[in-house]
């Protein structure tokens, strides 16, 4: 039978439910008893939080003063010491992710499998490749720990309500000291979370200039939605890139994506694949966003967005 060690992500002491969720919902999809790992300087109520997740058999709290802070080669060391006696060792595919799962998979002596979005097998899952144009099915070789990262966007979170129990662990491993925390830059916003919201208004090329982009917002805040933005206009200066969306952005999987002035580059659509529903407008009836939107609005943007803001 397959155990499952799920890597919590969290910052400033609260858990990135959504991410850690939807691992869990990779992991079942694997069969097997599930346990989740908090490492942190107080893990506590991380740890309850991480123990309310469905399915969750146990959450193993790390407490170490090193992990205050998120650095991939010092959290490795230990995750790598706690994963003896575990099938799998799964992480989100998001910016922890991919910098934290290379390193326990190379300290482990294994290869990485990235970004599943579909499991066959214990060891055999289905990733995407060429920007999302194919699908590769990969398969870990049979005795080997599976280190690998799971594309959230593909996967729907496991439920709340459980009541795992949570444990102290600790680990002997070595930790690094060539590596510090220096700071963390970060955008605020007020705005609801890009990664997360159920609804995003994205603007592209076609918005023009960073003053127009006041009507993605304004649009965006009309329907409590998240702000994003296609790579043409994060390079134009549009809008930091925080919130470009895209293959080198970030990927989302929102129930409602609205692409405003977006052509629809094959690394954007990408980004918004497994969005619930799509709504493009653009002035250019054969752009390729069309192709994939299930509602579709040809005309000048800078005179539907006010009309559709003010339906609204």
């Amino acid at each position: 039978m397959s155990k499952i060690l799920v890597i919590a992500e969290h910052l400033n002491g609260k858990l990135n439910l959504a991410a850690t969720a939807k691992c869990v919902t990779a992991a079942k999809a694997v069969g097997g008893d599930i346990d989740i790992a908090v490492l942190a300087a107080d893990p506590s109520a991380i740890a309850a939080e991480a123990a309310s997740i469905d399915s969750v058999a146990r959450v193993l709290a790390v407490a170490n003063a090193a992990n205050e802070h998120a650095i991939a080669q010092v959290l490795a060391p230990q995750i790598a010491k706690l994963a003896a006696g575990y099938t799998h060792v799964f992480g989100p595919s998001t910016t922890f992710g991919k910098d934290l799962m290379p390193c326990v998979a190379a300290l482990l002596g294994v290869a990485q499998v990235s970004d599943i979005m579909a499991v066959d097998g214990s060891h055999t899952f289905k990733r995407p490749i060429y920007a999302g144009n194919a699908i590769i099915t990969v398969e870990a070789p049979a005795g080997q720990t599976v280190v690998a990262t799971v594309r959230v966007a593909s996967w729907a979170a496991a439920g709340t309500g459980g009541s795992a129990a949570v444990e102290a662990a600790s680990t002997d491993a070595a930790l690094p000291t060539h590596t510090r925390y220096v700071g963390l830059a970060a955008g605020k916003s007020d705005r609801p979370d890009l990664q997360s919201a159920p609804r995003v208004v994205s603007g592209g090329r076609g918005v023009g200039s960073a003053e127009n982009f006041g009507i993605i917002f304004s649009l965006a805040d009309k329907l409590s939605a998240a702000v994003g933005a296609s790579r043409a206009a994060v390079d134009a200066g549009y809008v930091p890139n925080e919130l470009q969306v895209g293959q080198t952005g970030k990927i989302i999987a929102p129930e409602l994506y609205l692409a405003i002035g977006i052509s629809g580059a094959i690394q954007h659509l990408t980004g918004i694949k497994d969005a619930g529903t799509i709504v493009a407008i653009n002035k250019d009836a054969d752009s390729p966003i069309f192709e994939i939107a299930d509602i579709g609005l040809v005309g000048d943007l800078f005179k539907l967005v006010p009309e559709l803001e003010a339906a609204l």
